[in-house]
């Protein structure tokens, strides 16, 4: 018989949002009549903008007919859209040709793996998008569990103590460091400042930084980069992921893309774009000519002004929710938020407590679905992510009844 990938055998539990899901099943079948409100998954709620949903809508219409239809399209995307993405979110820092498109970020994720094989050590933030992680046990990167973590893993804990930027000289040289800023969960934007430190120590020690920025168009401060690329040296250092999934409710649409520089390099000298365009060509066969329609009308100034309207639509969200878990009862309950501004997400601790059982608490007795701290890695125990993806009259709801919470 064929053996199984030990790389399965090793996962220590179920993927996170699973795992939610099934807990909020089990819920509702000992109480059916509850009306349960999620701040849960990071899921987009609101419609998509009409002028991006009309261009998909009318290459739809077309490809019913000889002069519309198209088949197979160049696997790394659309040239048009590599152009518009490279001049309107890297204006004078990427070239189009280092712009990949894809079906989004989670996937590039996962397929960028294949880059790096089983024997890369791999270092990840602390709490991170459980993906990273879930990933690289499955390549065979990360090893078995010890107890404290996957052995081929460091842990790099990113806490209120240190500003949730963290001490990289736990990362050993010639590591993959995936690096999410806005961070998922915690909120947090790294600085310039930051980020040169992390660029600094990658090209130092040989090390490839996978910046995932799914999150950009959340931040509001200018003083904050947007893409690692801002950042001089990142070019020999770093990929970055991103996607339309967040700013263009593109999250069961799918597109997202990548950024891999002409100049960064393996140990041999090979260019890391040569492998990636081969990973893309052959793994891949490219994302539905009808949604990179979609993507294209997001690059127009209509199409920006619409993502940014739904944006500022779910940081309305985020701000309520932020003076709720700020209000008495939170605060007698020992409850410290973080939240910046510049993010969908509020990081919620509770001291002394563990975050499944925070999660069961607010389930319970509110309701309201959050997402335990715990499931993003050992620095997230005792916080609970509170997600701002949410119709405005359900936020207001889970804040009225979140109001009311007593542990």
């Amino acid at each position: 018989m064929i053996r199984r990938n030990k790389g399965f055998a090793n996962l220590t539990a179920g993927y996170l949002f699973p795992e939610i899901n099934r807990r909020r099943r089990e819920y509702l079948a000992a109480h059916p009549d509850a009306k349960i409100i999620s701040l849960g998954i990071g899921n987009t709620t609101e419609p998509l903008p009409k002028y991006i949903a009309k261009a998909m809508a009318d290459y739809s219409m077309a490809l019913a007919t000889p002069e519309g239809y198209s088949g197979y399209g160049d696997e790394q995307g659309l040239t048009e859209l590599r152009e518009k993405i490279a001049k309107v979110f890297y204006p004078g820092l990427v070239e189009t040709e280092e712009v990949f498109i894809s079906d989004g970020a989670k996937c590039d994720i996962a397929r960028i793996q294949t880059l790096f094989g089983a024997d890369v050590k791999i270092a990840v933030q602390d709490p991170a998008y459980p993906v990273y992680v879930d990933g690289s046990v499955i390549t065979g990167a990360a090893g078995a569990n010890n107890g404290n973590g996957y052995e081929g893993v460091t842990y790099m804990p990113c806490t209120p103590e240190n500003n949730f930027f963290p001490d990289l000289s736990k990362v050993e040289p010639n590591s993959l460091i995936y690096f999410c800023s806005p961070n998922n969960p915690t909120g947090a934007v790294s600085t310039k400042e930051e980020l040169k430190k992390l660029v600094d120590f990658a090209n130092a020690n040989g090390c490839i930084i996978i910046f995932d920025a799914a999150y950009r168009e959340f931040i509001r401060d200018e003083n904050l980069p947007k893409t690692i690329f801002e950042i001089e040296g990142a070019r020999t250092c770093a990929i970055e992921i991103n996607s339309y999934s967040k700013p263009a409710g593109f999250t069961g649409v799918r597109l997202g893309w990548s950024v891999v520089p002409k100049e960064l390099c393996f140990e041999d000298g090979t260019p890391v774009i040569k492998d990636w365009n081969r990973v893309m060509t052959t793994l891949f066969n490219g994302a539905s000519n009808v949604v990179q329609n979609g993507g294209l009308a997001c690059m127009d100034a209509e199409g920006i002004k619409a993502m940014k309207s739904v944006i500022d639509y779910y940081l309305e969200n985020a701000k309520v929710l932020k003076a709720t878990f700020e209000g008495e009862n939170f605060k007698k309950a020992g409850a410290v938020v973080y939240f910046t501004g510049n993010s969908p997400y509020l990081w919620v601790k509770f001291p002394g407590r563990k975050s499944w059982d925070v999660f069961d608490a607010i389930l319970d007795k509110c309701h309201v679905v959050t997402t335990p701290g715990s499931g993003f890695g050992p620095a997230g125990e005792s916080f609970v992510r509170i997600s701002a993806f949410g119709h405005k009259e359900a936020v207001i709801e889970a804040c009225e009844r979140l109001k009311k919470f007593e542990f």
